[in-house]
């Protein structure tokens, strides 16, 4: 890989390795020196200091400090990171750093981070992006999504009443298995038009796809037979059209094009890597979140339903999802680009902070606290600019919904372990809980 540069007020220095600091201890210039030093004690990224609840600590200096600053992955090899909101959208808009070129055999490859299969619509660059997502939008009209929140809120209202009987007898329920996962499942299935007893396989394979920490094999298990399943859905769409988004991109037209049979798989996955994990991630962590640390706006948006969707843009800005703080999607410079005053050679692999920019003090007045009434929030929690999340739409009403019809119904839900004692699952790309334990408590109005 290309050595980095970096540097402040437009000059550059080339990083020193850790082993090349003690040639530095004659320098007259001390504040060099420990502007060297300082770059050293880096650790190596994912930084450690993440978690749900916000990027770890340091983004706060190297957004005031180093901006565009070169780091270690864990395992092997070198990466730029962009921490600053203007930064991250800049970057987002400029078609020198591609997402397609992360794919090619000499591009900069980081042990234990998910890759989107090649060819999916997240993994392209235009022309070919922008002809895919003009195709696949014609499915995701405005009437289409909000056309969907009756039956969200119908399965959600389904689901709920279960976990109500459960609740009988006073003990704790887990949000997790009992709401968050199946309701998210049930929109990406009814989206794609999976068979409710296909579903629990279903989900099974995901969870062997979007885990980087198990063994290969089963990730490609999981890969594979979803690809398989897929197809054979597409297949059936084909020549029995339903209801369905599915069936919304097989009938996509712009003139005599069309999406491919193949190119209606790479979407398939798109929609259950968005319309699932993340979506049942945040609706768990948005939940801990509120009764965890706000439970006074808990129950106050269970009293003022209106405010659910500013409080849930808020909660995207705030509730980190990603376990690495970016969208886990490196991009490749395809020629020297200079950021900030920093220059990224061509070939170079770059990671988006999208937690840390949502964190800008530049943007976010008081960007710490969560605000529940924030009314300017540009967050980049469904990124920006041609890859902005295709079903961020969707996502909105499912997350409303949810909030809603949990914070309505049980107004004095509390969490029924500490909060230091819950599982997550290792290895996931999100911070997706394995359980939520939650005493309920029925509202008698």
């Amino acid at each position: 890989m290309t050595a980095g540069t970096t540097g402040t007020s437009g000059a550059s220095a080339e990083l020193p390795e850790l082993s090349e600091l003690s040639e530095l201890s004659e320098l007259s210039e001390l504040s060099e020196l420990s502007e060297l030093s300082e770059l050293s004690e880096i650790p190596e990224f994912p930084f450690p200091g993440t978690s749900y609840r916000g990027p770890d600590p340091l983004f706060t200096r190297l957004r005031a400090e180093r901006p565009v600053v070169r780091v270690r992955w864990t395992g092997g090899g070198h990466a730029w990171l962009i921490t600053r909101h203007e930064d991250v959208r800049r970057v987002l808009d400029d078609t020198r750093f591609s997402r397609a070129a992360s794919y090619a055999p000499e591009a900069p490859t980081f042990q234990g981070l998910f890759q989107a299969p090649p060819g999916m619509i997240v993994s392209l660059d235009p022309p070919d992006h922008t002809r895919l997502r003009r195709l696949a939008e014609q499915a995701f009209s405005r009437t289409r999504i909000e056309g969907m929140r009756p039956r969200v809120r119908e399965v959600a209202v389904r689901l709920l009443d279960a976990l109500d009987k459960k609740a009988a007898d006073g003990g704790p329920v887990d949000l997790v298995e009992g709401f968050a996962a199946p309701l998210a499942m049930a929109v990406i299935c009814e989206l794609l038009g999976v068979p409710e007893q296909d579903r629990d396989q279903f989900l099974v394979w995901v969870r062997q796809f979007a885990d980087v920490s198990g063994p290969e094999e089963l990730a490609v298990e999981g890969r594979e037979k979803l690809g398989a399943y897929i197809a054979g859905l597409v297949g059936g769409k084909m020549a029995a059209p339903a209801d369905d988004v599915l069936s919304d991109l097989i009938a996509a037209r712009d003139g005599e094009d069309r999406l491919s049979f193949e190119e209606l798989v790479g979407l398939g996955y798109t929609l259950l890597g968005g319309g699932f994990d993340s979506a049942a991630g945040q609706i768990s962590n948005f939940t801990l979140t509120l009764l965890a640390h706000h439970p006074e706006v808990w129950r106050r948006l269970g009293e003022h339903p209106e405010d659910v969707p500013r409080a849930v843009e808020e909660l995207l800005r705030t509730v980190n999802l990603t376990g690495n703080d970016t969208s886990g999607m490196p991009r490749i410079a395809t020629e020297d680009v200079t950021v900030a005053g920093v220059t990224i050679p061509a070939g170079d692999a770059v990671f988006l902070a999208f937690a840390s920019a949502n964190r800008d003090a530049s943007v976010f007045p008081d960007p710490e606290t969560a605000d529940f009434g924030r009314a300017d929030n540009p967050h980049l929690a469904f990124g920006h600019g041609i890859h902005h999340c295709l079903g961020a739409p969707l996502a909105r009403v499912e997350l409303a919904v949810a909030l809603e019809e949990l914070t309505a119904r049980y107004p004095d839900a509390r969490p029924a372990v500490p909060e230091p004692e819950l599982l997550w699952r290792v290895g996931d790309v999100n911070h997706n809980l394995v359980s939520l334990p939650v005493h309920l408590r029925r509202s008698t109005s």
